[in-house]
């Protein structure tokens, strides 16, 4: 911490309401800088699919949050060229704003479509459909707008991930919803809606919250693992995982991510 830096807060209190106070649009993670750490999965995934966007003419990027990966992606693809047409869809208001902002410069159209909606494009209209995180996939719109030939790439989040943090809160969950997710369920929904599955990985990684604070900002901004999360209504849980870790370090939990790739038959 340089001298112009200010100490992060520590007292439970403040804690909570800086938690509570910053904003969750998109998927810049840079807040929690020094506050919470996860290791990331060997693949490199933007990394990835920059080089598959250098090799692609029309490109979807599904639920693209707030487009920072696909902005990363296009920065840094290969192709002396992007691609002639891309496209993302976002389903929340805030992020569909935000990727806006951030895309439209590369040329890209932000559409707004609710995750469970039908894809908004035609038939055969993609020849890669990307996606880093998507709620759900679904498997018979990607594989209804890839072309033939056309390749899925995508980062999911598995089964069970940040169950220690998910648990903390909600208690035991049953082995339907801890399996929810599971890359042999994808790969055998994937194959149902007529695409070949050629590559399928998975990793378990680490995640350390180191504050309070960070907790409260993740459960904000993932929203889906324990639902309806506010400060007030866990407020005593909270607390007792603020004296844990101040007394114990801190609080450790493991994602889980595989990256899936299918193609369309030609």
């Amino acid at each position: 911490m340089t001298e112009n830096q200010e100490p992060h807060p520590t007292a439970f209190e403040d804690l909570l309401a800086e938690g509570a106070s910053v904003p969750t649009e998109g998927w810049d993670f840079s807040w929690f800088e020094g506050r919470a750490t996860e290791a990331r999965p060997s693949w490199g995934y933007a990394v990835s699919m920059s080089e598959r966007l250098g090799r692609a003419t029309a490109v979807l990027d599904v639920q693209t949050g707030g487009g920072e990966v696909l902005d990363f992606a296009l920065a840094t693809a290969s192709a002396p060229k992007p691609p002639l047409l891309t496209v993302a869809t976002e389903g929340w208001p805030p992020n569909v704003a935000k990727a806006t902002t951030l895309l439209r410069p590369r040329g890209v159209a932000v559409v707004a479509a609710a995750e469970d909606d039908p894809l908004p494009f035609a038939d055969g209209a993609f020849d890669l459909v990307v996606s880093r995180h998507p709620v759900r996939p679904h498997w018979e719109e990607i594989a209804r707008v890839l072309q033939p030939g056309g390749t899925y790439f995508a980062q999911h989040v598995g089964p069970s991930s940040a169950f220690e943090l998910v648990e903390y809160f909600l208690g035991p969950q049953p082995d339907g919803v801890r399996s929810a997710r599971h890359p042999d369920s994808e790969r055998a929904d994937a194959e149902a809606a007529g695409l070949d599955v050629v590559d399928l990985r998975a990793e378990r990684l680490r995640m350390e919250f180191h504050d309070i604070g960070a907790v409260v900002h993740f459960l904000r901004k993932v929203v889906w693992m324990v639902p309806g999360f506010t400060v007030e209504a866990y407020e005593p849980r909270l607390r007792e995982l603020h004296e844990r870790i101040r007394t114990e370090g801190p609080f450790v939990a493991h994602s889980t991510r595989h990256l899936f790739e299918a193609r369309k038959p030609g």
